[in-house]
């Protein structure tokens, strides 16, 4: 490293690499690093998911008002740090490994990583360290080799946080800082892992341990030295300005090399672009009103915050509220286009449409349910690139979200021409169909399938479906909405969301009821709620909601297939009366939810809990493994976090399940149940990911 540092007069900045992106220019070193020094970055694969454990606040360090290549992860504790490289090594570790290839080759690709200072809100001592922000799946692929054979990713993940952290006590007068005795530590443990090596090395042909330490003692890595602002290009400020350069090598490499999923490599767009139009003042909006935009755009706000940080006790503080002011301020007028500017300049596009734009904010809104309505969660973003929202009015007016914990008080106003009244029906309740799938991008192959299978009456875009739905004229319309709003809970889905649902059977209870259901509406009712002859309420189905944003149209289309002979059955017309009801003030649906379910989980309690709940349910999992006597309480146990825990990661996985199941018999019912669980919701995914397919080809067709 000090030959590549080291300057001469033909090499004036030594024999650094250099990559040049927008606004900057990064120098960086290529050497090898131990394992034990490099600390994961935050993960933006396991970003995509609901955690428990929450990332850090990242900002920038300047050197005399000029940036550099230092940043600072602020967490609320130590604990709160374990807890978070716990987290990041077993989700990451959870979704993909390349444990087979580190053990016969060895990490071959440099793991990019940069300085980082680890402060803490509570006081303690700040801590030094390198960061991998590329290639979080190598490092942690590797720790799942160093932890040995039979080791689970719980095993991995926990031994890497105790040979990260080590054993320090507290500090006494005369100590060295926090950031050398903990180095330390881990500078006992690789001679540790030296002895096992040497003793293992013997004999012609070395044995399993030391090949283990071979391979993943020291890695390839790119540490990032030195950055360069640019004359040109966006002027950032000093702090954000490595950061984003940073940001930037990462999504191309994700673009050239393995891909992120579609929707994180969103999500790094619009928040990069959001930074941007902050730090650029562009918009007109006030960089103190963006920052709260920003909080709850990454999540760094809880949604219990709402009120708070709007400053205004009458906003609901559920996530469908937050939605709505995400959207509100996203495509607010001042902001919609320059964040179309900034996210084109960062994604190297020409143009980019309401739907490109409706695709960056699906992984930003569904944030708070992501986990809890993963089984719908694709058709949902896919709906969200088709328009989502954004219906056209929406886009070209002037609005403000009208906060009410009853969305159906806003129908009236709304038919009277009141648009914030309107559009906050639009947002709120288009979002609650999507998020649900009573609103989907609607394909060819939809128009030839039966009602109660996703059928539709004609082919639409989503933000076209939700903006005849919001029309003033359109009652039938604006009362869907708000039922759908109304009714909308974050923490499930409900029973017409055409999805098989993993319900938790105890022994000798019944399966849970499932009473949330979204609704068809009749205007001839009180409560506006079709009920069928037993006075049951009638579900809505996504033929229901694309009739009522356009019945004319709808109409045509039933007239023009009947003309056409077509064999398929054509479904009558909803139960949705245009006439005016009789009664003069509709009354209160005893049953229905005030925005969303009063059990939406945050983070706030986070603090008070003494282990995250994923470590814990490690724990239990190595007792139900290892003591058949003690299995039955392990089993009891996990079934009580389950209840608790957010969806993400999950509490039990095939490879947890399958040795399990082996070796205790005695609880055999109560595993298999769990086994063919996560097999049926693998073949859900599978199915879903080729009805996908199958979609995009007729569409392309």
């Amino acid at each position: 490293m000090a030959a590549q540092l080291r300057q001469s007069k033909n090499a004036p900045s030594g024999l650094l690499q250099e990559e040049h992106v927008e606004g900057a220019t990064l120098r960086s070193v290529l050497c090898r690093a131990w394992l034990l020094e490099l600390f994961p970055g935050i993960q933006p694969r396991t970003g995509m998911e609901v955690m428990e454990t929450s990332d850090p606040r990242v900002e920038g360090v300047t050197e005399s008002g000029h940036p550099s290549t230092l940043l600072r992860y602020t967490y609320k504790t130590l604990e709160h740090l374990k807890s978070h490289v716990w987290q990041t090594i077993q989700g990451t570790l959870t979704l993909n490994n390349y444990t087979p290839s580190i053990l016969s080759r060895k990490v071959t690709r440099a793991l990019i990583t940069h300085p980082v200072e680890f402060a803490f809100e509570d006081g303690t001592e700040s801590i030094y360290a390198l960061v991998v922000r590329d290639g979080i799946t190598r490092l942690a692929s590797a720790w799942k080799v160093l932890a040995g054979p039979g080791k689970s990713v719980d095993d991995a993940a926990t031994a890497a946080v105790d040979a990260l952290f080590g054993t320090v006590s507290a500090k006494k007068a005369g100590d060295k800082p926090l950031t050398q005795r903990m180095a330390a530590s881990r500078e006992a443990r690789r001679r540790t892992l030296a002895t096992e090596f040497t003793k293992d090395w013997v004999g012609v042909q070395p044995g399993i341990r030391a090949i283990q330490v071979a391979q993943t003692c020291a890695v390839p890595v790119q540490i990032t030295v030195g950055v360069q602002r640019h004359m040109s290009g966006p002027a950032l400020a000093a702090e954000d300005l490595f950061d984003d350069a940073m940001r930037s090598i990462l999504a191309s490499v994700h673009l050239e090399f393995k891909e992120w999923d579609p929707f994180a490599q969103n999500v790094e767009v619009a928040t990069r672009a959001l930074k941007r139009v902050m730090q650029l003042g562009l918009g007109g909006w006030n960089k103190d009103d963006l920052q709260v935009v920003y909080g709850l755009a990454v999540g760094r706000t809880p949604v219990e915050d709402l009120p708070k940080e709007y400053g205004d006790s009458k906003i609901p503080g559920t996530a469908l509220w937050r939605a709505v002011y995400l959207v509100h301020a996203l495509t607010h007028q001042g902001l919609y286009e320059p964040l179309k500017e900034q996210s084109k300049a960062i994604k190297g596009e020409r143009r980019m449409s309401e739907k490109g734009f409706g695709g960056l904010l699906a992984p930003i809104v569904d944030l708070p349910w992501r986990s809890t309505k993963r089984d719908v969660l694709k058709q949902a973003r896919n709906a969200w690139a088709n328009g989502g929202v954004l219906a056209k009015d929406l886009l070209a007016s002037v609005w403000e979200p009208v906060p009410t914990t009853d969305f159906t008080t806003l129908v009236e106003p709304a038919r009277q021409g009141d648009e914030n009244a309107r559009f906050t029906l639009a947002v709120a309740g288009g979002t609650a169909l999507i998020a649900d799938k009573l609103l989907t991008r609607n394909v060819g192959s939809a128009l030839m399938a039966p009602k109660d299978k996703g059928g539709v009456p004609f082919r639409a875009d989503v933000n076209d479906v939700v903006g005849g739905l919001a029309q003033a004229d359109n009652e039938a319309g604006l009362w869907i909405l708000a039922l759908a709003a109304q009714r909308f809970e974050a923490g499930r889905l409900p029973q017409n969301s055409t999805t098989t649902r993993q319900l938790t059977r105890k022994q000798g209870t019944a399966a849970e009821p499932n009473d949330y259901v979204h609704v068809l509406v009749d205007l001839q009712a009180s409560d506006r709620v079709a009920r069928d002859a037993a006075g049951k309420p009638i579900p809505l189905t996504q033929w229901d909601v694309v009739w009522a944003s356009d019945e004319t149209r709808a109409n045509k289309e039933m007239a023009r297939r009947a003309r056409s002979s077509s064999p398929v059955p054509l479904p009558p017309a909803p139960v949705i009366s245009r006439q005016q009801p009789t009664v003069a003030e509709p009354e209160k649906d005893e049953n229905s939810e005030e925005g969303t379910a009063h059990t939406e989980g945050g983070t706030a309690a986070e603090s008070s809990a003494p282990r995250p709940l994923a470590q814990r349910a490690a724990d239990e999992r190595r007792v139900l493994k290892e003591s058949l006597d003690d299995a039955r309480h392990a089993l009891d146990e996990l079934t009580k976090l389950e209840s608790e825990h957010t969806g993400w990661p999950p509490l039990f996985t095939l490879h947890d399940l399958k040795p399990m199941h082996a070796v205790a018999q005695d609880i055999k019912h109560e595993l298999y149940q769990r086994l063919k669980a996560a097999e049926e919701r693998q073949r859900q995914e599978d199915e879903a990911a080729l009805e996908e397919e199958a979609d995009d080809g007729n569409e392309d067709s």
